[in-house]
């Protein structure tokens, strides 16, 4: 539930009646949250239905099946939820980029630039060797300055990315544009700045 005081629009959402429905129909759609003219792209719901969830991790995968990598990087939060069902798709190992202070022992940290002012993702760079193939992935990606960080954390402690998965891209917030055009960056649901929704399945 929103924090007290806080409004926002009504949230309408049932089930598909086929489970062969577009992918898009298992995301909810919250406007007005977390802030008036926004509208949230709520995925538990394609977490809940273990069917349409299966879909999507296939499609995440797909660009990658015939050469997976050695490892998966999560961004915190709902990026772990991604990200380890890609590595267990691969049985590949399972890296962290957790928020500050949240990781015991020593961990590299990388700083971003936000709105106003700065955070920083953190991981243990004792668990992958120099030149270990990773893929980084997330939920959502927006204006692409998570990702960044995320990226600059796998560089920084050795490792090769080859590639970027997220379940949604918002692509009117160019947050691919910050990422380079080095390694394939694979989204399984993109929006454009109308709200429409294009599907790769």
């Amino acid at each position: 539930m929103p924090g007290a005081g806080v409004a926002f629009g009504p949230v309408t959402w049932a089930p598909p009646k086929s489970s062969d429905a577009p992918l898009t129909a298992w995301v909810r759609d919250v406007p007005d949250w977390p802030a008036p003219g926004v509208i949230f792209r709520d995925l538990t719901p394609l977490w809940a239905d273990g069917s349409a969830w299966a879909r999507a991790v296939r499609a995440l995968a797909a660009p990658f099946d015939g050469s997976p990598p050695e490892m998966v990087m999560g961004i915190e939060a709902r990026g772990f939820l991604v990200a380890s069902a890609l590595a267990a798709r691969w049985n590949a190992g399972l890296l962290l980029a957790r928020k500050a202070g949240k990781l015991p022992g020593i961990a590299h940290r990388e700083e971003y630039e936000l709105e106003y002012g700065k955070a920083c993702l953190e991981t243990h760079s004792d668990l992958a060797t120099a030149g270990k193939r990773v893929l980084i992935a997330d939920d959502v990606i927006a204006t692409g300055g998570t990702a960044r960080a995320a990226l600059d954390l796998a560089r920084a402690i050795g490792c090769t990315t080859i590639g970027m998965a997220f379940l949604v891209e918002l692509s009117f917030l160019g947050g691919r544009e910050k990422l380079g055009g080095a390694f394939p960056i694979r989204s399984v649901i993109t929006y454009d700045g109308t709200g429409a929704a294009a599907v790769n399945e």
